[in-house]
């Protein structure tokens, strides 16, 4: 019956059905084994670096050392925001291995996907700091706090909901951006794809079919990212 109703289609043919039809379940396995976490794990130690990176940049400059890591966190940040996903990963993956260093496909797309979100993130962590008023600050400080007590109980509660929305975004985006794992021979949804596209010379609909999965599990994504803000603004306006 499901055949019957893809061969309707004006580009469908049985074959073509029965190809689209063979190949969704290994691509949702894919998707959900390999993409879904492979995105998560990167996006988590990727927040890691932004958070870090983005303290080192809003705290007030105190020594040399302070200085140099600086220096460091800004030429970080210039070089991932300037240069391809693709080309970060490839580095990791078959650069390395020229200076001796081998690490393993998905280990590469980890560390990859976490220096990009790192950077990117880093922006809008630091932005959503300094968007709490400055009498925030004096406040606790006023009240006997020191520079961190103040951020974790004052600053970092009312930056959170602002840099949610656009953190949200990120990691939709890098859901999507887990394609190019595929790169580095990293077996997730859209490898899988390929590989049946190859296997039969017929890249429209497999490719097509693809693209509807990506979609349905940003639109679920979106669905989640939505009743998060909600619940925020409920919290904010108590």
């Amino acid at each position: 019956m499901l055949t019957s109703l893809l061969t309707a289609l004006p580009f469908m043919t049985e074959a073509r059905a029965d190809l689209v039809i063979n190949g969704f379940f290994p691509m949702v396995s894919a998707a959900v084994l390999v993409s879904i976490p492979l995105a998560v794990v990167s996006f988590f130690f990727g927040m890691i670096i932004a958070v870090a990176v983005a303290l080192l940049r809003v705290t007030p400059v105190n020594g040399l050392f302070h200085r140099i890591l600086l220096a460091v966190a800004k030429i970080y940040i210039s070089i991932i925001r300037g240069t391809p996903m693709l080309v970060q990963i490839s580095v990791v993956f078959y650069g390395l291995p020229a200076i001796g260093v081998f690490i393993d496909p998905i280990p590469a797309a980890v560390i990859g996907f976490s220096l990009n979100v790192g950077a990117y993130g880093s922006e809008t962590v630091r932005a959503a700091i300094q968007s709490v008023p400055k009498g925030q600050w004096e406040a606790g400080f006023t009240i006997g706090m020191n520079y961190m007590q103040t951020f974790r109980r004052i600053i970092a509660p009312q930056a959170f909901r602002v840099a949610v929305p656009p953190l949200s975004n990120s990691f939709i985006g890098l859901f999507k951006d887990t394609s190019l794992a595929s790169v580095v021979t990293v077996t997730e949804m859209f490898r899988v794809a390929q590989q049946i596209a190859n296997s039969s010379y017929d890249f429209l609909p497999v490719y097509i079919e693809a693209g509807l999965i990506y979609w349905c599990f940003c639109f679920v994504l979106f669905v989640i990212q939505a009743r998060v803000e909600k619940r925020l603004n409920r919290y904010v306006a108590r």
